[in-house]
């Protein structure tokens, strides 16, 4: 299996500085002139490059343009209401002038040599209003942005962070300018700056000038204004959405751009974070690259060192685990009365060493240290019966000692169950290198019992090794290889107890079910089967970095094909509890199950089901969404029992108490071709049918979307037009009533009061869809499981 070496924890997270206007002016001015450094550097960017690196930032972030380019572009662009006409024509030609051919003028940049942007990421002009209410405005400034990001491709800059979208009203705008500039510049990568929250509690609302075209009368502002949620709703709707609406206008700004993996995120934390988890817990499943942390979000502890609010250390500790850089503004203007410019680099780098996510990746042993490299990387499931497994995918599940030592406890409690003076048949079904034979063989010698053990293995280079093994480990047990398909060949003699490992991540997806149709034949009426069952489970999933790598290849199957995958960059999209009316089950709900032997089966003549329709199955879950979000796909887990209470779980609620650290399976990920916007406390019905005919088995799926609303209201608009009650009209609370996509619990960390629906009809609801997905692998036209 390939995987991404680079993606192995061998390096600690990238700190950056942030350098500032007044930084570079000073470098400027004086601090070069008659300074020991001053032949050292050429120039003023280089020397405070130069001295960033022996600080250890491993990348410097700084503004690409001055304060000489935000004022050139106000006096063409943006006039003030009283000028005169003649100032007005005089903008108007300058202006013209600049869009026919757009350019900086000498002093309106910081950086002019190419060795000065070596490694720099680049801020864009933060007052450029990409989604203001003026046309012309947007306008102007879209020629701006791309004029700074034809310079920063010209300086060979890699990263470049826009400033934040501000008004919802016209973010399909700054969209459309973003998906623009991704197409014209595809060398640089595009991060948009954006607080988790609400931005106007740090944006200041300034003046507002106007547009100097004549045919237009719409007032813009200059300065950075506060983020605007809706103009025609007005600032009491604007509280309420504050909390999901910087989330929000992300997502339709990269599902405009169509996921580009050249998109990414510059998240803010300027402001200090709500402890709500459903805001925080939508985020991880981002491609967040950049973490932007200036001096003001610390505070001091009681010795007057800098610290982060709980909050925000929690969300740094467990963002670490993805590597983003770390932006730190303003550290050394000495906000914080102990330790100096250091203490932020240094606290940031013991919140990573004491991250729980971090440390587990980093200790040998754990599913997450054996993973590294793989974590978000898609693997085709395998296909037992058509393929002959390699050595090297057998040596990697080898070294798995969870799952060998839990089979191993199985069968030692199995053989406890047997007279110590009864002699065991022991069937080994599908034995690959021997793993489960060693660990019989050490069963039986614990338990004391004696056993002939039969080995059948379908695999021919496979079947080398296990002769080997036989006459080098095994020559002085009863032990007896048998070379075939389990369905097709017979055993020596009957055996009591039948072990297998054929479970794949969804439980069935490796045909286990199939598989031991056939090897039942080999046990005694009284026989059992290690594993004696086996069920599959789901989970609704955002993540926007795995839809995209299921659509890299843009053929239709490749978003019509299970993964299996070691999740990283997710959100589990359900409640952890279901719903008060049992409507909906817990955040992770089981699909179906299988059992083994199957008692009532109907089989031929030679022990084999005539068909395999009983092996079909199907389910229709029903998943509560407390914060809303984007479906990409769904997780598919498993959960096995061995014998009695051992067992073997990938559930993530479960498998820490069932078969901790087991690193064989990775779940495994359903992707959606079309990601369905799911609001806040809405419902999520997920189809899934797993279907055979006599050649192949495979999956299908389809989820729909829900919320729910007062029944009248409901009623009374689809059969009038019109509320039949006075509540519900005009400038009612039904009009005014909280929004699906507002987070309860997120409201009660701005304080603000919640509005409770109006309850005429004695509490009555009705289930409302609001959208769905197509289905998903019809036929099985895109993925199968061969027979």
């Amino acid at each position: 299996m390939e995987y991404d070496e680079d993606a192995r924890w061998d390096k600690p997270a990238t700190l950056s500085t942030y350098l500032t206007h007044k930084d570079i002016s000073e470098a400027s001015s004086g601090s070069l002139i008659g300074s020991p450094d001053s032949k050292r550097y050429d120039s003023p960017v280089l020397k405070l490059i130069g001295e960033s690196k022996q600080k250890h930032y491993r990348k410097v972030c700084m503004p690409l343009t001055t304060e000489k380019w935000k004022e050139r572009w106000s006096k063409m662009c943006l006039l003030p209401s009283e000028s005169s006409e003649e100032d007005k024509e005089l903008a108007a030609k300058t202006a013209e002038k600049w869009r026919l051919n757009p350019a900086f003028e000498r002093g309106e940049v910081t950086i002019t040599r190419l060795d000065e942007a070596e490694g720099i990421i680049v801020m864009i002009s933060d007052w450029l209003e990409l989604d203001a209410a003026d046309d012309w405005v947007r306008h102007d400034a879209e020629i701006a942005l791309k004029q700074e990001l034809a310079y920063a491709a010209y300086l060979n800059v890699h990263t470049a962070i826009l400033p934040a979208p501000r008004n919802r009203d016209h973010v399909a705008s700054y969209a459309r300018m973003v998906n623009s500039c991704l197409t014209k510049y595809p060398y640089i990568c595009l991060s948009i700056r954006l607080p988790i929250y609400n931005p106007s509690a740090f944006h200041p609302t300034s003046p507002t000038p106007v547009s100097p075209f004549p045919d237009s009368s719409i007032s813009s502002s200059a300065g950075t204004p506060s983020l605007i949620i809706s103009e025609s709703e007005g600032t009491a709707h604007s509280s309420r959405g504050s909390v999901n609406a910087t989330w929000e206008m992300w997502d339709l700004i990269r599902s405009m751009c169509e996921y580009n993996i050249k998109l990414t995120l510059t998240l803010d934390l300027s402001p200090a974070l709500p402890t709500t988890l459903g805001v925080l817990s939508k985020w991880a499943a981002e491609s967040v690259r950049h973490i932007y942390l200036p001096a003001s979000t610390f505070i001091a502890n009681a010795k007057g060192y800098p610290v982060l609010p709980k909050p925000t250390q929690q969300f740094i500790r467990d963002s670490m685990i993805h590597r983003p850089t770390i932006i730190l503004a303003g550290v050394s203007e000495g906000q914080h009365s102990k330790g100096g410019e250091v203490a932020y680099s240094q606290y940031v780098r013991h919140l990573e060493k004491t991250s729980p996510a971090v440390m587990t990746l980093r200790k040998e042993g754990t599913v997450e240290n054996f993973a590294q490299g793989y974590q978000d990387y898609l693997q085709a499931p395998l296909q037992p019966l058509m393929d002959n497994l390699p050595s090297i995918t057998y040596q990697t599940f080898e070294q798995d000692p969870v799952k060998y030592m839990q089979y191993e406890e199985a069968m030692y409690r199995a053989f406890l169950d047997h007279p110590k003076d009864q002699k065991i048949v022991v069937c080994v079904a599908g034995a690959g290198r021997g793993p489960l034979v060693a660990r019989c063989f050490k069963a039986l010698a614990r338990s004391q019992r004696k056993a002939t053990v039969i080995a059948v293995e379908k695999n021919p280079n496979a079947l080398v090794t296990l002769q080997e093994r036989h006459a080098k480990e095994w020559s002085s047990h009863d032990f007896h290889l048998v070379f075939g398909d389990m369905r097709l060949v017979d055993v020596p003699e009957k055996a009591d107890i039948l072990v297998s490992e054929l479970l794949g991540s969804f439980g069935d997806n490796e045909l286990s079910p199939e598989c031991l149709d056939g090897a039942m034949r080999f046990l005694k009426p009284s026989g059992i089967s290690i594993p004696s069952s086996y069920t599959a489970h789901l989970a609704p999933l955002s993540s926007s970095k795995l839809y995209n790598e299921a659509r890299s290849t843009k053929q239709e199957k490749s978003m019509e094909t299970p993964y299996v995958v070691m999740f990283q960059a997710v959100n589990i999209l359900s409640g952890t509890k279901a719903t008060a009316d049992g409507r909906c089950g817990p955040q992770v709900q089981e699909c179906w199950e299988f059992e083994h032997p199957r008692r009532d089966a109907l089989v031929n003549d030679q022990g084999l089901p005539f068909t395999n329709s009983h092996n079909a199955r199907s389910a229709k879950l029903r998943f509560y969404i407390p914060h809303a979000g984007i479906l990409h796909g769904l997780a598919g887990y498993f959960e096995a029992v061995l014998y009695g209470n051992i067992g073997l779980s990938i559930h993530p609620h479960r498998k820490d108490q069932v078969s901790k650290d087991m690193l064989s399976w990775f779940p495994l990920f359903f992707p959606f071709k079309e990601p369905l916007y799911l609001p806040s406390n809405s419902e999520l019905q997920v189809s899934i049918w797993r279907l055979t005919s006599d050649r192949q088995v495979w999956y299908e799926w389809h989820a729909e979307s829900f919320i729910t609303i007062p029944s009248r209201a409901s009623v009374s608009e689809e059969l009038t037009g019109q509320s039949l009650s006075p509540s519900f009209s005009g400038n009612s609370s039904f009009s005014s009533m909280a929004s699906p996509l507002i987070d309860p619990k997120e409201l009660a960390y701005l304080d603000v009061n919640r509005l409770s629906i109006p309850d005429n009809d004695g509490g009555e609801y009705d289930t409302v869809k609001i959208g769905h997905t197509s289905l998903h692998n019809p036929g099985g036209r895109s993925s199968w499981i061969g027979l």
